[in-house]
């Protein structure tokens, strides 16, 4: 996934599906310039982390 798809994605009110290693993920903010995003699983709301957005999938 590109930055700019991932920032369309984090703006959006529509939940979409993203995978990161293989598990659904929720991506909370993308910085475009260094193409990072911050996202959680899905299952683990408290756990975040910070990963290039070209480790993401759009399902």
């Amino acid at each position: 996934m590109d930055a700019k798809r991932a920032q369309e994605i984090a703006d959006s009110s529509t939940m979409a599906n993203v995978l990161y290693n293989g598990a659904k993920i929720y991506i909370e903010h993308v910085d475009q310039q260094n193409g990072v995003a911050t996202i959680h699983d899905l299952d683990n709301p408290n756990y975040k982390q910070s990963i290039s957005v070209s480790s993401l999938s759009e399902q």
